[in-house]
């Protein structure tokens, strides 16, 4: 069904004693668009899609739960017949950043409460912040720079296949893959904490298709993906002790030349790596030259196995390719492993692919599209959540999505403070990974208790949590 007229009942105002339902009007049905509606759609929330192509909004009608307008959104009327005059939330992910900007301050003038627009041209970016202002944005969400942030992590820990960083940086959970000889394969986890004893927490373990959030009698097996939290100074303590060699990242292949190769490219020259980077036009390398002079850059086909062969494919440290199609992405990945390329990292969007990809041995894949409606998923669960005694502040998808790490943030006393966490009645599938505390971090045992002010890493899996009450029984 769709809703084309501005029939809309308003929503109940908050009470503290009933649920609080957020109404969402998302701007462009692209990649984007539709990978955040459908999150949400999932999630329950009060969705309206607008979007000019009615062929992709039959689509999406078809699969989710929400309503849709077809039209452009940057068009007054058209905002009015979603009517966004009584919208929690207008998230505008169009096709340009004008269009986006545009839609976002006619979405304010009209009374929604909340604006977020997608924005990735590097120029509008620097000056963001004044753009906000302006514009009266709630926040401003760039694809390529939150996917070369997520990149630049996994490489300053190339040990790892992922890396999501909490609490302001001060805990990080990594994706670290198991392989034949590892000293942890056959251990159970409360004999890996009783050996190494180190303030590490296995939170989730993927095995054959599988996810479990393990206990201390899990036995770890070669080819498990662990997924651990700890501060980065354990983590590389942790790490050590298993008896691997520092493999510190210094030489980097870039294949692809757009905004995120640019955005990357400067982050890994900040922290003193070489940088190579292909790219196909020659405008654009013209470009690169003049924004990056510390970076060499080539003119050429990055799918030329000739050329890779020349520049030295086999004598960097990484290679990350981010050409605008999968599929030749997913190819240089595995051509960079027939090289023997230790860490190879490939941008994938296409979610049926990711599973794909990683049953081909590539473990660090990225997706821009996932990363920009993670970032503006936490934001939605913070405005949601903000009435309640803890806010989100952190919040990431891990294994495909079937487990969910959040970051709460208490701030009033209730039913769960104060109480040793072996005497709290918490769901199956729910663990407490980690408690920060005055700049401390801890990584609970059960005579550990939460309190006012701490921050609190949750893991679930299969089942959403919206409030840090719900991971009781």
């Amino acid at each position: 069904m769709t809703r084309t007229d501005a029939r809309y009942i308003r929503h109940r105002r908050f009470n503290a004693d009933e649920e609080y339902e957020m109404k969402i009007v998302i701007i462009g049905d692209g990649k984007v668009g539709h990978k955040l509606t459908a999150q949400l759609a999932d999630e329950n929330y009060d969705v309206v899609l607008i979007d000019q192509n009615e062929g992709k909004l039959k689509a999406s009608l078809n699969e989710l739960d929400i309503f849709c307008i077809t039209g452009n959104g940057a068009d007054a009327e058209v905002q009015k017949q979603a009517d966004v005059a009584h919208a929690d939330l207008v998230i505008a992910c169009a096709s340009t950043d004008e269009s986006n900007m545009l839609s976002c301050l006619l979405a304010k003038r009209l009374g929604a409460k909340h604006t977020i627009a997608r924005v990735r041209n590097p120029i509008y970016y620097r000056q963001i912040d004044l753009l906000k202002e302006e514009l009266h944005l709630s926040m401003a969400v760039n694809p390529e720079l939150t996917a070369a942030n997520e990149i630049a992590r996994i490489l300053l820990f190339p040990e790892t296949s992922k890396v999501e960083t909490f609490m302001k940086g001060r805990v990080e959970l990594v994706e670290y893959p198991l392989q034949e000889g590892n000293p942890l394969v056959g251990l159970s986890l409360a004999e890996i904490y009783k050996k190494f004893q180190i303030q590490v927490l296995v939170c989730a373990v993927k095995r054959d298709g599988e996810v479990f959030i393990p206990d201390g009698s899990f036995v770890l097996r070669s080819g498990d993906k662990m997924h651990i939290a700890a501060s980065h100074q354990n983590l590389k303590i942790f790490f050590k002790s298993l008896g691997r060699k520092s493999t510190k990242v210094k030489k980097v292949l870039i294949c692809g030349g757009g905004h995120l190769c640019f955005y990357l490219a400067g982050q890994l020259l900040q922290v003193g790596m070489q940088v190579k980077i292909i790219e196909q036009k020659q405008e654009r390398c013209e470009a690169l030259c003049e924004l990056l002079p510390k970076a060499t850059v080539i003119h050429g086909d990055a799918t030329d196995h000739d050329l890779l062969l020349e520049e030295g494919i086999n004598e960097v440290d990484a290679l990350v390719s981010l050409t605008g199609m999968d599929e030749e992405n997913i190819i240089l990945a595995l051509f960079a492993k027939a090289q023997g390329v230790e860490k190879i990292i490939a941008k994938v969007n296409e979610d049926t692919r990711v599973q794909m990809v990683e049953s081909l041995g590539i473990d660090s894949i990225v997706s821009a599209k996932r990363a920009t409606a993670d970032a503006i998923l936490r934001y939605v669960k913070a405005r949601k959540n903000s009435h309640s005694s803890a806010n989100v502040e952190s919040m990431y998808r891990l294994v495909n999505g079937i487990v969910e790490a959040q970051e709460f943030i208490i701030n009033k006393e209730c039913e769960f403070t104060n109480i040793p966490l072996k005497d709290l009645p918490t769901k199956k599938n729910t663990l407490i990974a980690c408690v920060g505390r005055r700049r401390k971090v801890i990584i609970p045992n059960g005579d550990t208790h939460m309190e006012v002010g701490d921050s609190v890493i949750v893991v679930t899996k299969n089942h959403v949590i919206d409030h840090l009450s719900e991971i009781l029984v």
